[in-house]
């Protein structure tokens, strides 16, 4: 294709240097880039990323909204879009090929939550009897009690870990550094896992500092834990569709059920924005009549 690489390789570095974007981010954006390019070679368009027309990027997303549901269309469309914002930042182009195009609406699926009955089945169902066991139940502990993205939970180092304050340090998104709080009880599981178990690892050089750690002594990778997750809930026999995330999802829920501020719950889970934090709230307009109810001078 006439050089979309030399305007997607130029896009990705301006991604990661001055917006800060991670390599995942950057490789999701470039995936919906790559989509177009490939419908352009299939059907022999020969057009370079500053000669597109509007018709030929509505060709494409005529062709995707046949084959993928609105939600990821959508994603596709705003991954574009933001490209050919970048072309125009860049003054490679005047307009955007996708002015006109309406991005469709896709109620925001909210992920499914675990009830507190849930979360103590899953753990239950660990087998302790293994080395592996114990780990496992120290980060399903950490994940729910601490609401860790799962790239934050692989990443924990020991150094981060902060027990006399009651406290853990987390980096997150963009390197951005919080202070988590982390209940007694927690702090248990953890060290049981750090002296029974993994004080017999053989750790690999670089891992000296990673919390939990595979069998071979070396960080766990995001997809185990997604699998370790999996397994336990078809143990249990579990119908929801369940992931690492669902344990964050669920803390933010359970605090905001017993009461919490979301801005608190802001800063636990490492949000920019407050309004990402709402989404959390499963915009549960039960929660907010009582919130009404309870403490408006004028509802009583």
């Amino acid at each position: 294709m006439p050089n979309w690489n030399t305007y997607i390789k130029e896009y990705q570095n301006y991604l990661r240097l001055e917006r800060g974007l991670s390599a995942n981010t950057i490789e999701n954006y470039s995936f919906d880039i790559e989509k177009l390019v490939h419908f352009l070679s299939q059907n022999n368009i020969d057009v370079s990323p500053v000669a597109i027309s509007d018709e030929q990027v509505q060709q494409f997303i005529y062709t995707i909204s046949t084959q993928v549901n609105a939600r990821s269309q959508s994603r596709i469309i705003s991954g574009l879009k933001s490209f050919f914002n970048y072309l125009i930042f860049e003054d490679y182009r005047k307009d955007t090929p996708l002015e006109l195009i309406e991005v469709p609406k896709t109620g925001r699926k909210l992920p499914d939550t675990l009830s507190v009955e849930e979360i103590d089945l899953l753990i239950e169902a660990i087998d302790l009897s293994t080395p592996e066991g114990e780990r496992n139940r120290a980060m399903l502990e950490t994940l729910y009690s601490c609401g860790l993205r799962v790239s934050e939970l692989v990443t924990l180092k020991i150094s981060d870990l902060f027990f006399d304050e009651g406290f853990i340090k987390i980096t997150g998104k963009g390197n951005k550094q919080r202070f988590v709080p982390i209940g007694n009880s927690t702090q248990k599981f953890i060290l049981i896992y750090k002296e029974a178990i993994r004080s017999h690892l053989n750790i690999q050089k670089g891992h000296e500092d990673t919390l939990f750690l595979n069998r071979r002594g070396k960080q766990l990778t995001r997809a185990m834990v997604f699998t370790i997750i999996k397994d336990l809930a078809v143990k249990i026999g579990l119908k929801k569709t369940i992931s690492p995330h669902t344990f964050r999802h669920s803390f933010a829920t359970h605090l905001l059920e017993n009461g919490a501020d979301l801005r608190s719950i802001q800063l636990m889970l490492g949000h920019e924005s407050i309004t990402t934090t709402e989404i959390y709230m499963h915009l549960d307009r039960k929660f907010l009549a009582d919130v009404m109810e309870t403490f408006h001078p004028r509802a009583k």
